[in-house]
């Protein structure tokens, strides 16, 4: 086993790792730019090296000061988190050279699944179904006859990268043209290659995807499935596990073709297949991701497997000490990925020093954070300050526990989106389980609406509030009585304190 590793990550996958580590007796080395000096990563581990200025270009992405660090405190080991350096190949192959064992899958694997289009066609060779399209890059002409040829509506999609960059629906003939220049623009600024491919759009369709594990003894498993389709501008913001209506035919179909993907390419580690499931039940592959996931704690969640250390185990060369027969479902888990946004003006991003910071609590949830009480969120990296996990022995009660820990959470000095998530959680469509990846966009206008209410929960809240009206108006008139009687104390007792938490809860509570 390795004895000390070199976390090339910030923020709370770094922390996530650090953790892991901690608990296998493995020492830790954080890496820092001039903005994160103070941050949590850098307090948490047992050393700490600057690694330069506050653009990722300058600091986090530079290969050679990563590895300078990597060989001057002795790291054995590099996990690159996720993000950053985590799929990069030429990364994965400078560690080797180097003698520094890369925490994850080989560079010739990760350049082979890193590359959609190359990916597409690894896949169809395994028999895993992907969605019709072409399996080769094409020129903006080859593109705009394929996609008359397969007919509209088609996803015009970035060779490399993810995260929703380089990623264009289109539905009209007319907006082929520009959705191609677009999508070529930013495939180029984010991962500076302007290779596209052309695929047919599956209409309503979920994001379902199944969580990997491979060792170097020739086992490679699944950890069942997660449902990521509730997403904005392509990019995930709540989580569950298992996912809705999944069956376990379909959940078998879709474990064994994600690990006939893994074994494909010789698979190493943790990783991520992603499918699109049509409203038929078919399921189409949509890409791998080469790297332990944001969302990962989910699937820990609900199967007890700790992911990091067994992507740890699997690449220091040890068994997993698994077997798919092991693997069970026990409950349901979602993930809400707070953010650095005010939902309430397009989800801007709000930088800025965290005055306030007080995580929920109790059974059944987890917060991974980056963060703390007087940390600062730079504008220079991901706007993500925590991720919350919540579990529960069923989807209703694992739902109920969310909608308490959001309310739980309080974050000042900053705005957040947890008054989205809250209403999300109170939408009448999530909470039927019904949904796809149109659903923010159809059902909440984009992130800027809120949950619709029945006639009767509105004559609900109505009532409310004139019972509320009605109570402040007696106490007002009551106050005033006392005051010209000289009374003390304001007529509840004398007891200043509940006279204060009385009024204050009339005006929406203490903040």
């Amino acid at each position: 086993m390795f004895k000390k590793i070199l976390i090339a990550n910030r923020g709370e996958i770094a922390v996530r790792v650090m953790r892991a580590c901690h608990e296998m007796g493995i020492e830790t080395v954080a890496i820092y730019s001039d903005v994160d000096r103070e941050a949590l990563h850098v307090r948490m581990a047992d050393e700490a090296y600057h690694c330069g200025a506050p653009p990722a270009r300058d600091s986090y992405l530079v290969v050679e000061r990563v590895l300078d660090i990597a060989r001057k405190c002795g790291a054995d080991a590099i996990h690159p988190g996720y993000g950053f350096l985590a799929e990069n190949g030429d990364f994965a192959d400078s560690c080797q050279a180097a003698g520094i064992t890369f925490i994850g899958p080989s560079g010739d694997v990760m350049r082979a699944m890193g590359d959609k289009v190359t990916a597409r066609q690894t896949m169809q060779r395994a028999g895993v179904p992907i969605v019709p399209g072409t399996t080769e890059t094409l020129s903006d002409e080859q593109a705009t006859a394929f996609a008359q040829e397969i007919g509209l509506p088609v996803m015009v999609k970035a060779s490399a990268g993810g995260g929703g960059k380089g990623m264009r629906l289109v539905r009209e003939e007319k907006e082929l043209e520009q959705a191609l220049a677009r999508a070529r623009s930013e495939a180029q600024a984010s991962f500076g290659d302007d290779s596209l491919y052309v695929e047919k759009f599956v209409e309503q369709p979920r994001h379902i995807e199944i969580q990997l594990l491979a060792d170097t003894h020739g086992t490679t498993i699944h950890l069942c499935e997660r449902e990521c389709s509730i997403q904005r501008r392509h990019q995930k913001v709540v989580e569950e596990a298992p996912g809705n209506g999944i069956t376990p035919e379909l959940r078998e179909r879709m474990g064994a073709a994600a690990v006939a993907a893994a074994e494909a390419v010789g698979y190493v580690g943790a990783g991520t297949c992603e499918f699109l499931v049509d409203k038929h039940d078919e399921f189409f592959f949509l890409e791998m991701n080469t790297r332990v996931q944001v969302e990962h704690a989910i699937t820990e969640a609900i199967t007890g497997v700790d992911i990091v250390k067994a992507m740890i185990r699997a690449c220091a060369g040890e068994p997993l000490g698994i077997e798919q027969k092991d693997v069970q479902i026990t409950g349901h888990a979602i993930e809400a990925r707070i953010y650095a946004e005010d939902p309430d003006k397009n989800f801007v991003p709000s930088p800025g020093e965290i005055i306030v910071f007080r995580p929920p609590g109790g059974i059944g949830v987890r917060l991974d954070s980056g963060v703390y009480q007087g940390a600062t969120v730079s504008v220079y990296y991901d706007p993500m300050v925590a991720k919350l996990v919540c579990w529960g022995a069923n989807r209703e009660e694992a739902i109920e526990r969310t909608k308490r820990a959001l309310s739980e959470f309080v974050v000042k000095g900053i705005k957040t989106s947890i008054p989205f998530h809250q209403k999300v959680m109170r939408h009448p469509v999530f909470l039927q389980g019904r949904y796809d990846t149109g659903f923010i966009d159809e059902q909440m206008d984009g992130g800027k609406g809120g949950e619709t209410r029945g006639g009767e929960e509105d004559a609900e809240v109505l009532r409310v509030a004139q019972i509320m009206a009605a109570i402040a108006a007696y106490r007002r008139d009551k106050d005033r009585a006392a005051k010209a009687s000289g009374s003390v104390g304001g007529g509840s007792g004398g007891d200043p304190w509940r006279d204060f938490g009385r009024r204050a809860a009339l005006r929406g509570g203490l903040r």
